[in-house]
């Protein structure tokens, strides 16, 4: 029987792993953070030393790379050769080489199969930059989420250590990352052209749920 797939797409700080996360919730489904995926070989790329710019070092580390979504606690979290990682990927660091190193088509090759094996088996909310478009470009719902970035820049000031707080550097750093997904050449960040849209600025986290959710139970 097919899967129910639904994908949720946009830029860094718009919302998308709360919502994609209560989403899948009030769906009863898995929550799938495809951005893990890219911050996870960024992080091994980082810890082993890799010159990813170079291809064929590149193409060694990818087929020795042991990266997969295990279930833990009721939730999947991010192994990397046995090795529980998902707390260890969400700094500034490995996020802005993430940005980089993922507009390398050998990495989203090497990546798309994971995704889409989790797909052909449980109904799944997949959240990223390219779900609509090129993960799944035919997925039952595709939604878009944005917001203005000056207030996805305060959003993520807030989820940050008092110690490492910078408004200004976050916000020139999310720049940056929109300018890199949306350039790069693979897979650039963009909406399906069927997606449904939805500026989060002025809304709540529940308020952007419960509009997803009506507008699902109107299919």
């Amino acid at each position: 029987m097919k899967k129910t797939i639904v994908t949720i797409d946009g830029p860094a700080g718009a919302g998308k792993t709360t919502i994609s996360k209560l989403l899948s919730q009030s769906l009863g489904c898995v929550y799938v953070d495809t951005g893990s995926l890219y911050r996870g070989v960024a992080y091994e790329i980082d810890r082993q030393k890799i010159n990813w710019e170079n291809d064929d070092v590149l193409a060694g580390f990818i087929d020795s790379l042991d990266l997969n979504f295990e279930n833990k606690d009721k939730e999947l979290v991010l192994v990397s050769s046995g090795k529980d990682i998902t707390d260890l990927i969400r700094t500034p660091q490995i996020s802005m080489l993430a940005s980089a190193t993922s507009a390398k088509p050998r990495i989203r090759a090497a990546l798309l199969d994971i995704q889409k094996n989790i797909a052909a088996k449980q109904d799944a909310v997949f959240e990223g930059r390219d779900m609509g478009t090129v993960v799944f470009p035919d997925a039952e719902y595709k939604f878009f989420l944005f917001a203005d970035l000056a207030i996805r820049a305060q959003r993520r000031y807030n989820e940050m250590d008092e110690c490492s707080k910078d408004i200004d550097h976050i916000k020139s750093q999310m720049a940056t990352r929109d300018d890199n997904d949306s350039q790069r050449k693979s897979a650039p960040l963009k909406a399906a052209s069927d997606a449904i849209k939805i500026d989060s600025t002025f809304l709540t986290i529940d308020q952007v749920v419960d509009k997803m959710v009506g507008i699902m139970s109107k299919s």
